[in-house]
């Protein structure tokens, strides 16, 4: 399968010998998390928010690793393809730490619903064998994998039992797995997620200790795109800002921000005139393209659709609600969950791959939170 080449294949991938920085200082006493497939960070962000210690970060796009890097100092990074990684490289690396938590979030592109040429097939789909293969060498007490709720109805939802069955077989492992959605946790976003969690010693976990913070029931109304961006400064064409222009206005943004002081990631991408023009003629929450229905303008009173990483082209998925252009990364990063003091790296185009595939961090926490509760993680369970 090495090699094979993806659908969309992208230039950024290291597919030379892997690279590996070393673990530098990190904590002895919380519960730790490995994680594979791990893009720019965003399930371990949100695990670190949860009282967890991360120790390792594994992707094969650099950009993603640079970011990964750039936001955990002292973690340790593999750089490259997972299938040339062993079991004996990851012990090496994180100083034969015992993983507590082991994630895998296995590419998606194969499942999503914005792929129109998905297939079960379509290679993508079994790296989640790779995971596999490191749950049953390294043990850990708890694997999470996390995939596109469009798995459900891919060849029948057959890949939703294999998966089940084939974590079971990793080492007495009790699995569990439900669909849940990005805006019950406060995300801005109407993104769903799957996810699997199979606790050793056949311990089953429960989804509704997965606690929702939005929505129906909580007291809190979902948070909307002017909720999540309006503070923002606005942005003309290919324009950067680097500082705020004015004071928050809404607890999301209030928690986005958390004293930051330095915006990064905020420009706007460099449009052709007719690009700025369709934009300027789209009404707010209306697709801005007539072949292209999931590319919208958005407006401030809704939530934003799920955010997609674009694969290798330079094209945007949103245009701002009043500004006529396309989200700058910040922007994007405010719709995920990312703080502001989160940095992304690698440029416009590929700060659209890692903010795509990124898995929300407010919904990443609240995961995290339900894990350390039943195993009496209490370090963490007291966040």
């Amino acid at each position: 399968m090495i090699g094979k080449k993806y659908v969309e294949e992208n230039g950024y991938y290291h597919t030379k010998e892997p690279i590996i920085t070393p673990l530098g200082n990190v904590s002895d006493t919380k519960a730790t998390v490995v994680e594979l497939f791990c893009g720019c960070g965003g399930t371990s962000l949100g695990f670190e928010m949860a009282g967890y210690e991360i120790l390792l970060g594994l992707d094969i796009h650099r950009p993603s690793i640079q970011t990964f890097k750039k936001n955990h100092e002292n973690v340790a990074t593999i750089l490259g393809d997972v299938r040339k990684v062993t079991a004996q490289d990851i012990r090496k690396v994180i100083n034969n730490r015992h993983i507590n938590v082991l994630i895998g979030g296995v590419p998606c592109q194969g499942f999503s619903l914005n792929n129109k040429k998905r297939s079960g097939d379509d290679e993508r789909n079994f790296l989640y064998k790779e995971f596999l293969r490191f749950a049953e060498e390294l043990q850990p007490d708890v694997v999470v994998i996390e995939n596109v709720s469009g798995m459900r109805s891919t060849s029948n939802g057959e890949f939703i039992k294999n998966i089940s069955d084939d974590i079971r077989k990793c080492g007495d492992y009790e699995v569990n797995s439900q669909t849940l959605c990005a805006a019950d946790y406060g995300v801005p976003q109407k993104r769903n997620r799957i996810v699997f969690v199979g606790i050793k010693n056949k311990v089953k976990f429960d989804f509704s200790d997965v606690i929702k913070t939005h929505g129906d029931g909580t007291g809190k109304k979902y948070n909307t795109v002017k909720d999540a961006i309006g503070d923002l400064p606005s942005l003309g064409n290919d324009h950067e800002i680097k500082t705020y222009d004015k004071e928050p206005f809404s607890d999301y943004q209030k928690l986005m921000r958390d004293n930051c002081t330095d915006l990064t990631n905020h420009k706007s991408p460099n449009h052709p005139p007719e690009t700025i023009e369709n934009i300027k003629m789209t009404e707010p929450g209306k697709p801005m393209y007539e072949s292209f229905t999931q590319r919208i303008r958005l407006a401030w009173d809704m939530q934003s659709p799920t955010q997609v990483a674009g694969g290798i082209r330079p094209q945007f998925q949103f245009g701002h609600p009043i500004d006529n252009r396309g989200l700058s990364i910040r922007e994007r990063c405010r719709l995920q969950s990312f703080p502001d003091t989160f940095e992304v790296c690698g440029g416009i185009v590929q700060g659209r791959v890692q903010t795509g595939n990124a898995v929300p961090p407010l919904l990443a926490k609240a995961l995290a939170l339900a894990i350390a509760k039943k195993m009496s993680w209490q370090e963490a369970a007291d966040l």
